[in-house]
């Protein structure tokens, strides 16, 4: 049921608050600072509900959960009065965007969620006219559950002696300050997945599929963040540079949201930092499974090496007694000693010239390089 002024009246509290809740799948929420200077929150089922209060007071933000961002987002902002015109280009975009109209103004930007490793990047819709902010989104992105708490607290302390212009741009400034928090908060979820996977690479157990699995979607989950990031920066310097009608021109104002796209700039360096830390400690570990491998390949050499000795040794003497035990040689009982003395110096002979080919062609690894 929409609101009007006589439920305003009947919902005012002793000291000059208004409190207007309604539970049971509520998906849209508002707080306003009316125009005698009072505050007032909202909670809707339907967007139909919020133009008479945004009609009631200076400055307004609308938070409403929508199904989708074509069709829902559409007729939720059509109810709040923006036209389908700016919508319809608006929404063209399969990144973000920013629409300009003069008396109406939007765009997208992204809003990053991370689970594990999978980074999905949503888009927050955000309309701006003279008295209002709306930011309209899927049920995906969870971004302003404590900004709603202190909406009220945060509303009041905006001076009505502002114009509507700085209103607007205040409003607006803590809104895109929400966003950046909570996408800043899923960096820390990547680097602590990040760790649980250098803790995998220092087990030499870990099965190597599983190893090359987790570092492909360590870097791709870095990547996706930076591209969020990276489109955040891009609106953030169109309403900077852009000079859209409905945002100020005072420079304090127009300075903290020049500190918004500094910070951006600070979270896309810590993400570039800790994929430069990743890759080091990924040179790292290749280093170390280069030199296990470098250790297994000279204790493979060693082995092939006196195979190879050992192979010779006993050919040689086997070539000899298989000669020699051809009825042509005609030997008998009595050629036991000289034919056994021969077959033990030509072993040793053998085993000899074998282990100093062996050596001279350097298929046998020197000390030192096993022992690295």
């Amino acid at each position: 049921m929409p609101l009007d002024k006589q439920l305003l009246q009947k919902a005012r509290k002793s000291h000059g608050e208004e409190k207007i809740i309604l539970s049971l799948e509520a998906r849209g929420f508002c707080v306003s600072l009316l125009k005698d200077g009072s505050t007032v929150e909202h909670e809707a089922r339907d967007a139909g509900e919020l133009p008479a209060l945004i009609k009631d007071s200076q400055v307004s933000w609308v938070d409403y959960t929508a199904d989708d961002l074509q069709e829902g987002a559409r007729k939720v902002a059509a109810a709040l009065g923006f036209s389908e015109q700016m919508l319809a280009t608006l929404l063209k975009s399969k990144r973000s965007g920013y629409e300009d109209m003069d008396t109406e103004m939007g765009f997208l930007i992204p809003s990053i969620i991370v689970s594990g490793f999978d980074v999905r990047i949503e888009y927050l819709l955000i309309l701006l006219r003279n008295d209002l902010v709306a930011t309209i989104h899927t049920t995906e992105v969870k971004r302003f559950f404590r900004l709603r708490r202190y909406a009220k607290i945060y509303m009041k302390k905006i001076r009505p002696a502002l114009s509507s212009k700085d209103k607007v741009t205040t409003v607006l400034i803590r809104v895109l300050d929400e966003n950046n928090s909570r996408n800043f908060d899923h960096l820390r979820e990547i680097e602590e997945n990040s760790d649980q996977v250098s803790e995998k690479l220092s087990k030499v157990e870990t099965p190597r599929d599983e190893i090359g699995h987790d570092i492909h979607a360590m870097k791709h989950a870095l990547i996706s963040y930076l591209s969020g990031l990276w489109e955040t920066v891009d609106v953030l310097n169109a309403l900077r540079y852009g000079d859209p009608e409905l945002l100020t021109d005072d420079p304090k104002l127009l300075q903290r949201l020049n500190g918004l796209v500094v910070e951006v700039n600070y979270q896309i360096g810590l993400a570039e930092h800790l994929s430069d830390v990743l890759a080091s400690g990924l040179e790292v570990m290749q280093s170390i499974y280069n030199n296990q491998l470098q250790v297994l390949n000279n204790k493979l050499a060693y082995i092939v090496a006196y195979l190879t000795i050992i192979g010779t040794a006993v050919l040689v003497p086997n070539t000899i007694a298989t000669a020699l035990s051809n009825p042509a040689y005609d030997l008998k009982p009595a050629d036991a000693g000289w034919y056994t003395a021969m077959l033990v110096l030509s072993t040793i002979l053998a085993t000899f010239l074998a282990y100093w080919w062996v050596k001279s062609t350097g298929m046998l690894p020197k000390k030192a390089d096993s022992q690295d």
